[in-house]
């Protein structure tokens, strides 16, 4: 018996929120995991059990190599967003980090000028105009700005372009699984290539850097991903961009209690200019005809 439609929606809407509040959860537990394994090989660690244990799912599929050619595209932005947002957490704080990488929304219309031509709205350019103005406050500035933040913009950039290109895959009716599997084990390739050419250590110092590795496997990787796409086949562009922008607040929320990060009201301020740039940006692309079609995102 096929679920109700509204009853498809609550179960896509909950899961997003899932989603946002597992990633945003992870900045805390990644950096203060990082003095016990290299940055590039947590990455790799993290993927490859990712992909291990959604393999009982791949061994039942008749076509193995099926979604390997998107997978490759989706795994290159991937690869980049994680191993810059890893490695940026050596020099910045899990709140910045979170707040930083919430931009990836105002890259979206960047991505869709190049790619289509479509220029951006007015109410576009103001949500980018307080997002960098957020960004300044939450920074320092010039002077504040440092290679961890510098290292999570470019996070923020793979992540809107790894968004667009899903878009098209899963509308396209890709399968979700082969999907997931072949980018998992593909950003763990990527990584353990990178460690082993740079000579960057691959060893985990004790069982609390196992457990943290572990559990970014399962949640934020291996079934928040998955439900993401799960989510995004039912719910609306609009809904989709708004409980998004949830992410850098679950990311400030467990920094200033549980990583015991010091609350600074400037800073908190910029956060909040980010987070309101980031609704103002998704308004701006609401378009209510795409809405219908249930289009996975608004562009």
């Amino acid at each position: 018996m096929e679920m109700p439609v509204g009853r498809r929606s609550v179960f896509s809407d909950i899961g997003l929120v899932y989603c946002a509040a597992i990633w945003g959860s992870t900045f805390v537990l990644v950096k203060g995991a990082l003095d016990s394994v290299h940055p590039v090989s947590m990455v790799g660690m993290r993927f490859l059990i990712a992909a291990l244990l959604l393999l009982p799912w791949v061994l039942k599929r008749k076509n193995k190599a099926a979604m390997l050619k998107e997978s490759f595209i989706l795994s290159f932005f991937l690869s980049a967003l994680f191993l810059a947002q890893t490695i940026g957490l050596v020099y910045t704080s899990a709140s910045n980090s979170g707040f930083i990488t919430g931009l990836f929304i105002i890259f979206i219309p960047a991505f869709m000028f190049l790619l289509r031509g479509e220029r951006p709205a007015r109410t576009q350019l103001a949500s980018a105009g307080l997002a960098i103005a957020g960004m300044w406050l939450l920074t320092g500035g010039v002077n504040g700005f440092n290679l961890g933040d510098a290292l999570t913009l470019g996070a923020a950039a793979s992540y809107s372009a790894h968004l667009i290109f899903t878009d098209r895959y899963v509308k396209a009716g890709a399968d979700t699984v082969m999907l997931a599997f072949h980018q998992f084990w593909l950003v763990s390739l990527f990584s353990f290539a990178i460690a082993l050419l740079t000579g960057c250590p691959l060893g985990v110092g004790g069982v609390k850097g196992w457990g943290v590795i572990i559990l970014l496997a399962i949640f934020p990787t291996l079934t928040a991903f998955y439900i993401q796409m799960l989510a995004q086949k039912t719910s609306e562009p609009f809904k989709v961009g708004i409980i998004f922008t949830l992410e850098p607040v679950f990311a400030a929320a467990f920094a200033w209690t549980l990583g015991g990060e010091n609350f600074v009201p400037i800073k908190a301020a910029g956060g909040l200019l980010i987070v309101a740039g980031m609704v103002t940006g998704e308004f701006s692309k609401f378009y209510f005809p795409r809405a219908v079609k249930k289009e996975i995102l608004p562009v």
